[in-house]
C-alpha cells in the first residue's frame, strides 16, 4: 500500500509539472468554453427545429438568397482585386506626383462602415438627391424621361462594398510587393520579359498568397454585411436570417440558415489555406533589395495619379463631404440627446474592449505557460469568431442565454424562492458577450505576438521569487505589453462602435447606439438626421487607420 501511494504521488507530481493547475488555467479554460458556446449552438440547430419551415424556405426564398449572395461576392471580389492590386503595384513601383501620399490615402476608406457610405451615396444619387435634381433642372426633364443607374440595387451594394473593402487587398498586396527582391525583376527582364510580362508571370504569382488572404477577408466582410444590403433591399443570407428570426419568430430556422452561411465562411477559410499549401518563396535577407522606383511623367504620371485618386475620391472624400454638409445643415441635432447617444456607444465599446482584452490576456498567457493541444485548439476556436457574421453570433448568443435564463436561472430562483427574471438575455451582458465572441481574434493575436517577444526567463525569474501567474501578469507583463494592449483596445473599441446586426438583435429596450440610430433614421429616409451619428462613427473609425498608416510610414 505504501509503495502504491508513493507511485501515485510521484505520478501526480509529474502530472502537475506537465500541466500546472491554477486559477489562470481554469479561467482560460472556462473562457474558451463560454466563447465557443454560441458557435456550437448554431451548428447543433442543423439537427433540430421544424423541418416544414426549412422546406418552405428552401422552396421560396433560399434560391434568391443564394443568387444574391453569390452575385454580391463575385462582384465585390472582381472590383477589389482590380483596384487593390493595381494601386498596390503603382504605389510600390512608380514615382509620380503624390505617389507617397497615396500609399496612406488609399487606406482611408477603411474608416467607413459599408452601411454609412451607402447612406451617403443614396442621398447624393437618389431621385431627390442633388445629382438627379440638377439633371432634371439643367435639361428640363421629368421622371421617366432619362436613364440613371439605380443606387438601391445589387449593383449599388456591390459598388458600396468595393469602395470600403478594397484596402484589405491593397494592404496585403502592397506588403507582398515591397518584400520582393529587385533581383527577381532584373532576372526576368534579362530573359527578355517586358515590364507587364514580368508583373504577370513573376511578381503577381509571388504575391498571390497575400492577395488571396486579402480577398478572403473581403469575402467574409461581404457575406457578413447586413446594413448595406438591407437598406438597398437586396435579399441575402444575412437579411434572410434576420427576417426569419424576427418575422417568422423561428430561432431554429434562423439558426439553420446561419449554419449554411457559416458553412460558406468555413469553406472560404479552407480554400484560402488550401491555396497556399505548396506556395513557399524564400528570399535571403542579405540579398533582398528594393527596386528603384520608375519615375513617370506626362500622360503616364496623370494616368497613375487618377488610378490612385479615384478610389480615394469615391471611397472617402465624396461621402465625407456629404456627411459634413448634412451635419452643418442640422447643427441643432448635436444636443443633449446626441451626447447621451454617444455616451452609450463609447461606454459600451470601452467595456466590451476591456472584457475582450482581459479574456485574451488570460488565454494567451495560459497558453504561454503550458502550450498543449487542447489550449491551441481552444485558441483557434475562439479566434474564428471574427470570420463569422455578427448576425450568426447574435442568434447563437440569444439562443444560449435564453436557454440559460429560462432553465438554470429559473430553477435556482424556484429553489431559493427568488424571481431573478432575465439576468443575461435582453441585457447588456448579452451584447458584451457577443462582442467578445465576435472580436476576440484581434486582442488575442496582439497578446500572443507581444508575449512572444518576452523571454521565458522573465516568467521563470518571477516564479523563483514566489510570484503567482496572476501577479506576474499584473506586475511584469501588463507594463511591458502596454502599447500592444492599447492598440488592441482601440481596434476592438472601433469595431464594436461599427457593429450593427449584433447590436440590433441583442440591445436592451430603449438602449440605442450611434450605429443603430443611424440605421433607424436612414431606414425612415431621414438621411440628413442620420448624418451626425454616421460622421461620429467615421471619425472614430479613423483611429485604426491612423495606427496602420503610422506603422507603414515607419517601415518605409
Amino acid at each position: 500500500m505504501l509503495s502504491l501511494a508513493v507511485k501515485q504521488k510521484v505520478r501526480g507530481g509529474q502530472s502537475r509539472k506537465r500541466l500546472p493547475v491554477n486559477s489562470l488555467a481554469a479561467a482560460s479554460a472556462i473562457t474558451a468554453g463560454l466563447l465557443a458556446i454560441p458557435i456550437l449552438v448554431i451548428v447543433a440547430h442543423v439537427f433540430t427545429g421544424n423541418a416544414d419551415v426549412w422546406v418552405h424556405l428552401s422552396k421560396t426564398v433560399l434560391p434568391e438568397y443564394l443568387k444574391n449572395s453569390f452575385g454580391l461576392a463575385a462582384g465585390v471580389s472582381a472590383g477589389v482585386l482590380v483596384i487593390g492590386v493595381s494601386t498596390a503595384w503603382i504605389t510600390t513601383q512608380y514615382s509620380f506626383p503624390g505617389s507617397r501620399v497615396f500609399s496612406v490615402l488609399l487606406m482611408l476608406p477603411m474608416a467607413f462602415p459599408a452601411y454609412i457610405i451607402a447612406y451617403s451615396y443614396t442621398g447624393l444619387l437618389d431621385f431627390a438627391g442633388p445629382v438627379q435634381s440638377w439633371i432634371r433642372s439643367a435639361f428640363n426633364l421629368r421622371y421617366g424621361q432619362y436613364w440613371f443607374p439605380e443606387i438601391r440595387s445589387l449593383g449599388g451594394a456591390v459598388w458600396m462594398l468595393i469602395f470600403v473593402l478594397y484596402p484589405y487587398v491593397f494592404l496585403m498586396t502592397r506588403a507582398a510587393f515591397l518584400e520582393q527582391s529587385a533581383n527577381l525583376s532584373a532576372a526576368s527582364r534579362s530573359l527578355g520579359l517586358n515590364g507587364f510580362k514580368t508583373f504577370w508571370k513573376v511578381n503577381l504569382p509571388i504575391a498571390r498568397p497575400a492577395i488571396v488572404t486579402g480577398l478572403s477577408l473581403v469575402l467574409m466582410e461581404t457575406l457578413a454585411d447586413y446594413g448595406t444590403v438591407q437598406y438597398f433591399g437586396v435579399p441575402t443570407f444575412t437579411t434572410g436570417i434576420f427576417r426569419t428570426f424576427y418575422g417568422l419568430g423561428n430561432a431554429a430556422a434562423a439558426a439553420q440558415l446561419a449554419t449554411l452561411l457559416l458553412g460558406f465562411v468555413v469553406l472560404l477559410i479552407v480554400l484560402e489555406k488550401y491555396s497556399r499549401r505548396k506556395q513557399q518563396y524564400f528570399n535571403k535577407s542579405e540579398s533582398r533589395q528594393r527596386a528603384e522606383l520608375t519615375r513617370l511623367g506626362g500622360m503616364k504620371a496623370l494616368a497613375a495619379f487618377l488610378c490612385c485618386a479615384v478610389p480615394v475620391l469615391l471611397g472617402f472624400i465624396i461621402p465625407v463631404l456629404m456627411l459634413l454638409i448634412w451635419c452643418f445643415q442640422n447643427l441643432a441635432q448635436f444636443d443633449a440627446a446626441f451626447v447621451s447617444l454617444a455616451w452609450n456607444s463609447f461606454s459600451l465599446a470601452a467595456i466590451a474592449a476591456v472584457v475582450a482584452i482581459v479574456m485574451s490576456l488570460a488565454l494567451a498567457y495560459s497558453n504561454r505557460l503550458n502550450s498543449t493541444l487542447w489550449s491551441r485548439v481552444a485558441i483557434q476556436t475562439v479566434s474564428t469568431g471574427y470570420a463569422l457574421p455578427g448576425v450568426i453570433i447574435a442568434i447563437g448568443v440569444m439562443i444560449s442565454l435564453a436557454w440559460f435564463d429560462h432553465r438554470v436561472v429559473s430553477a435556482v430562483g424556484d429553489l431559493i424562492g427568488v424571481d431573478f427574471g432575465l439576468l443575461f438575455s435582453g441585457t447588456l451582458v448579452a451584447l458584451i458577450f457577443a462582442y467578445s465572441v465576435r472580436f476576440m481574434a484581434m486582442p488575442l493575436g496582439a497578446c500572443r505576438n507581444a508575449l512572444a517577444q518576452i523571454k521565458p526567463s522573465v516568467d521563470q525569474s518571477a516564479r523563483s521569487l514566489g510570484k503567482t501567474p496572476l501577479q506576474t501578469i499584473r506586475l511584469i507583463h501588463v507594463p511591458l505589453l502596454r502599447g500592444s494592449l492599447l492598440t488592441a483596445f482601440l481596434m476592438v473599441f472601433v469595431d464594436v462602435l461599427k457593429e450593427l446586426p449584433a447590436t440590433l438583435i441583442l440591445r436592451p429596450f430603449n438602449f440605442n447606439t450611434l450605429a443603430v440610430r443611424a440605421y433607424e433614421l436612414a431606414s425612415d429616409e431621414r438621411l440628413f438626421e442620420a448624418a451626425p451619428a454616421s460622421l461620429m462613427i467615421v471619425v472614430v473609425g479613423l483611429i485604426p487607420v491612423y495606427l496602420l498608416t503610422s506603422s507603414i510610414v515607419r517601415r518605409s
